[in-house]
């Protein structure tokens, strides 16, 4: 199974598709399907099915140890990985609930890697991915639009965190939720 941790994006399909019409001239930029945008937590890959209930009872207790409530989210602005010079990835940011994520982040990586997953080589950054870049042919327009625009999302309550498979497809991945875990 291929796993990671997340919280869900659901229901800001249309605005999402209006922030990613910003880039649809921008050639090599391959948008992401607005029902997946999601902010990852931790990315776990490939996990063997009889790990998951370990997995999940790891993911509880570093949900329960980060200490965070229920807060609201607000989603909006734009910018790039690895840098605005060489762009893979196209992201959303998060301008409030950034640290309650950041805790949840860092209390399920201390568990995870515990368990014998990965660290991540990267600091946490809060984001939503939006699109990805296969080729730099569109970069200059997609520059043009990171520095132009200052989007706004939107706010949502965020209630839970899922553990989410991801089932690669030649239409691109599609995701179920194996377990969601409340704050």
């Amino acid at each position: 199974m291929r796993l990671f941790v997340s919280v869900d994006l659901a229901g800001f399909d249309t605005e999402i598709e209006r922030i990613q019409d910003r880039f649809v001239d921008a050639s090599g930029v391959r948008s992401v399907d607005p029902s997946n945008v999601h902010v990852t937590l931790k990315f776990l890959g490939d996990v063997d099915e009889e790990r998951v209930p370990a997995l999940t009872n790891a993911l509880e207790t570093a949900i329960d140890e980060a200490g965070v409530d229920p807060f609201t989210a607000e989603f909006g602005g734009l910018g790039a990985f690895p840098s605005e010079e060489y762009i893979r990835v196209l992201w959303l940011g998060v301008r409030e609930g950034s640290d309650e994520l950041t805790r949840l982040h860092e209390s399920i990586e201390e568990r995870t890697t515990e368990m014998g997953f990965d660290r991540e080589d990267h600091e946490f950054t809060p984001h939503a991915t939006i699109a990805r870049m296969d080729h730099a042919g569109g970069k200059e327009h997609v520059q043009r639009v990171l520095r132009e625009n200052d989007p706004t999302l939107g706010s949502r309550r965020v209630e839970h965190v899922a553990l989410t498979e991801s089932v690669l497809g030649d239409d691109g991945p599609d995701y179920s939720t194996v377990e969601r875990f409340a704050l």
